[in-house]
């Protein structure tokens, strides 16, 4: 769904909720989107809904205040997960607690009465919801009814009682009634201003959120699971755990692929394994198309660094490879309608699809950080029409929106990288990585020789 229309998924939600909001975040901003999703949260436990809140630490401090006054009402409690101490500073945890905090909860959830859940890689925040005006996040979720709810619940009861989410008063002072009567009013004034009305009017007349007030919202049946990573992943350790990770649950599907499999992941740093059973993949006979962020489009340069050490081993093996034109942004206004708001855009969608039939959607990076430290979650389904809508999109369109990456002479494992753009019925070829400088370029180069890669 696009971005707008994933705000009014989770608004309206909040407004039917009858029970119970359960919601997990790796960030939740108090921004524009941040704050009008707490207006509805706030009106729903005030009707007796309870909300629990589950936010990573990674930026969780930010609004301790916000959290605090939140956990003061009688049906909200919030937890933090893997925090950080407020008795020292951050950035020296980063040092001395490294090995601990380096393992975020990176899972987005949102479920509500044990009957819908939102499931994919948006956090909450206006960049990812077509908020922002000059950056958004290209992201991709779905919304789910049937046997996959109970599962994701169960997957947020586990983390919610997990040893790593501490109740929010526990790490500071707790909010009282007056704290949470200065941030209703705050919400409120906020919600009234006129920056807020695009989406104050979607809650109001958008299609979608009339087919979800009336129960007209058009479904897609389908067999489904869903795949994660336990809690516990921090303890298990990369080989006790093996069974327990999210791709190992997922790569079976992958490695099934008989003729096509597509990937997107903004952040792509496969590891060595990966590329050699993709090679094997591909020595079979399967099609394999990777998009990814370009070095201009990437805001994360040091992933940039990893992923640029696996591009010439993929490609002489047959994988193609595609990097999103961080151009498009200021010349295309058309949106990729699988991947919504390419006009400002910086690749964020997580998903995968194999033989235009079984899909992937969740909050998985195909990164070693996604594979090893990070706890993530994701929902597989069986349902041709969708699959093959979704590689219908991405033939019409990844040219338009991306680079193919190839590899020009060299034997031995030699060679030089061309980024190749069709527009038009033209190509342009560069020689080095489109839209950045010589010292952007040196840099990641410098990065490369850091051996980091078990951290991107």
């Amino acid at each position: 769904m696009h971005g707008l229309d994933a705000f009014v998924a989770r608004a309206i939600l909040a407004r039917k909720a009858e029970r119970s909001i359960d919601l997990q975040y790796y960030m939740f901003h108090q921004d524009t989107v941040g704050r009008l999703l707490l207006v509805e949260l706030l009106a729903a436990a005030d009707r007796g809904v309870r909300v629990r809140m589950l936010i990573d630490d990674i930026y969780g401090e930010e609004a301790d205040a916000v959290w605090a006054a939140l956990d003061a009402h009688a049906t909200i409690e919030v937890r933090l997960f893997n925090p950080f101490s407020r008795a020292r500073s951050k950035y020296l945890q980063y040092v001395t607690r490294l090995r601990t905090i380096n393992h975020r909860m990176h899972s987005k959830t949102y479920t509500v009465d044990n009957q819908a859940t939102i499931v994919g890689g948006r956090n909450i925040g206006s960049e990812y919801f077509d908020a922002d005006p000059d950056l958004a996040f290209t992201d991709l979720d779905v919304m789910a009814i049937g046997p996959v709810v109970p599962e994701v619940s169960t997957e947020f009861d586990e983390y919610w009682n997990s040893e790593h989410a501490y109740p929010v008063s526990t790490l500071r002072r707790g909010g009282t009634g007056d704290d949470l009567d200065r941030l209703r009013a705050d919400l409120d004034a906020f919600r009234a201003k006129s920056s807020t009305s695009v989406y104050v009017d979607a809650l109001n007349h958008s299609a979608l959120a009339a087919a979800l007030k009336d129960h007209t919202v058009k479904l897609s049946w389908s067999k489904a699971r869903v795949i994660r990573d336990s809690s516990e992943k921090q303890t298990l350790g990369k080989k006790n755990g093996r069974k327990e990770l999210l791709i190992s649950q997922l790569a079976p599907y992958l490695l099934e692929a008989k003729e096509e499999l597509i990937i997107v992941s903004p952040y792509f740093v496969p590891g060595n394994r990966a590329v050699e059973a993709m090679c094997q993949l591909r020595r079979q006979g399967v099609r394999i198309r990777i998009l990814t962020n370009s070095l201009a489009s990437n805001d994360v340069a040091a992933v940039h660094a990893g992923y640029s050490r696996f591009r010439k081993a993929l490609l002489r093996g047959g994988v193609e490879l595609y990097e999103l034109d961080e151009e498009i942004r200021k010349t295309e206004a058309e949106r990729f309608t699988w991947l919504p708001g390419m006009s400002k855009s910086s690749l964020h969608a997580k998903t995968m699809a194999c033989d235009r039939r079984v899909m992937f959607v969740g909050s998985f990076n195909f990164d070693q950080r996604s594979l090893y430290l990070n706890n993530e979650i994701g929902i597989i389904f069986d349902e041709p029409e969708t699959a093959s809508q979704a590689f219908a999109t991405f033939d019409a369109n990844i040219d338009r929106v991306a680079f193919k990456v190839t590899l020009q002479g060299g034997k031995d494992g030699g060679g030089s990288l061309r980024w190749i753009k069709r527009k038009n019925g033209e190509e342009t070829v560069y020689a080095s990585e489109p839209y950045v400088g010589l010292w952007t370029r040196f840099v990641v180069g410098c990065i490369r020789l850091l051996p980091i890669d078990s951290m991107l």
